[in-house]
């Protein structure tokens, strides 16, 4: 009997044609400012702007309609963190196939409201995506419907399988750097490429809080991290890959690089920032990876797989914030100040003609570390740089305020 590793590139195939009019193909993106940076021909394949807002609308979709009509007439359900959920959601209403999707309820309430929004039901159980994944093996049990595995499906693979197509289609990289959670996507990627680009390095890039690629790779084996998941990115934290991803992986993925919830932010807010693509914690890992990668990438063709972009507006908030602090462009700072009328203002005229905007104020004259008769304020202020952080500092000691620069979080 053929194994998977052998079937797979005809399935690509066929799951491109599958495809036709239903995705929409994105082609890849140059950008001069990752070029300087990592001194790189580098390309972006944004697949956060594919419909749904995330790559699995071609697995999902894929899979969905190769089951037989009897398997249709009785609904499919999966479990999904959000992405696979939305996508599946999509595919079946399309299709006119009854869909369940199950999610953690501590899903991001974006991609909970967004897979609702496709005219499918939506049940949120447990705390994860493995809790997730065995609420919805029940339900499949109970109605006898199909389960659609976000990742652990040959036809699933296949669909995600057609981004390698594409990327080939267009260039021949030397490395191609793919977010890593169940192991779906590099592992179509990887065999689509061993066919059309065989000597591209194909690296996958997990999150710190679900280093599950690394420790699949050590034991030669799919792998459980064994602990309970933690990373902003929720579309990597599965804390397991699939037996058939890593068949497919075995000796065409070698490595994994992993990165953490403050590199992934950081390569979120470049992203927005100087290509203008809103990427979710999952799809920009790539570029994190290739950051911690930048010495061996120097002069090769590079293509970094920009997986989804169904960000929580809350969690972009806070990335946000946590990127302006880094780079001095958001300041906090506590001054303890006499309590009397005038001094507020003061504070705020001399903190205004350093050229800073206050963006947020707290005037607090109850703590009790803070003297009878004084207050302290937390200043947010919106700044141009660490010089000018500096000079606000200077004229704060100048001026004799007592002030103390809270640690960032």
């Amino acid at each position: 009997m053929p194994s998977i590793c052998s079937l797979l590139p005809e399935q690509i195939e066929q799951a491109r044609g599958r495809l036709d009019g239903i995705i929409k193909p994105t082609p890849l993106m140059r950008s001069a400012t990752l070029e300087r940076i990592l001194e790189a021909d580098v390309r972006i394949k944004p697949e956060n702007l594919q419909k749904t807002g995330s790559f699995k609308i071609r697995g999902a979709y894929n899979r969905l309609i190769t089951l037989t009509d009897e398997q249709k007439s009785r609904g499919v359900v999966a479990a999904s963190a959000g992405n696979h959920g939305q996508a599946l959601a999509y595919a079946a209403t399309r299709a006119g196939v009854t869909a369940t999707i199950v999610m953690p309820a501590t899903a991001a309430i974006a991609k909970i409201d967004a897979t609702r929004s496709y005219g499918q039901s939506v049940v949120l159980e447990g705390v994860d995506y493995q809790a997730a994944h065995a609420a919805a093996t029940k339900i499949c049990a109970e109605r006898g419907a199909s389960f659609i595995d976000a990742y652990d499906d040959s036809y699933v693979i296949a669909g995600q399988g057609t981004v390698g197509m594409e990327i080939a289609d267009e260039v021949t990289p030397d490395v191609v750097i793919v977010p890593v959670g169940g192991g779906g996507l590099i592992a179509g990627i990887a065999a689509a490429l061993a066919l059309r680009a065989p000597n591209a390095e194909v690296i996958g890039v997990e999150a710190a809080g679900s280093p599950q690629l690394s420790a699949s790779l050590a034991a030669d084996a799919p792998a459980s991290i064994g602990r309970p998941v933690d990373t902003i990115a929720d579309g990597l934290a599965t804390g397991r890959i699939g037996a058939i991803p890593f068949e497919v992986m075995r000796g065409r993925v070698r490595r994994a690089v992993t990165v953490d919830d403050f590199e992934i932010g950081e390569a979120v807010l470049l992203l927005l920032e100087r290509l203008k693509l809103l990427a979710e914690g999952a799809g920009a890992a790539a570029l994190a990876g290739a950051f911690k990668l930048k010495d061996e990438l120097k002069g090769k063709t590079v293509v970094l797989v920009v997986s989804g972009g169904n960000i929580d507006i809350n969690l972009l908030d806070r990335i946000i914030g946590h990127g302006l602090v880094k780079v001095g462009r958001l300041f906090r700072v506590a001054v303890d100040l006499r309590d009397r009328p005038g001094e507020l203002g003061k504070l705020v005229s001399m903190i205004g003609a350093t050229g800073a905007n206050v963006r947020a104020i707290d005037h607090d004259r109850t703590r009790r570390d803070v003297a009878i008769g004084g207050a302290r304020v937390m200043l947010e202020l919106e700044t141009r740089g660490p010089a000018h952080i500096d000079a606000i500092r200077e004229q704060l000691k100048l001026h004799g305020y007592d002030f103390t620069v809270p640690a960032v979080g």
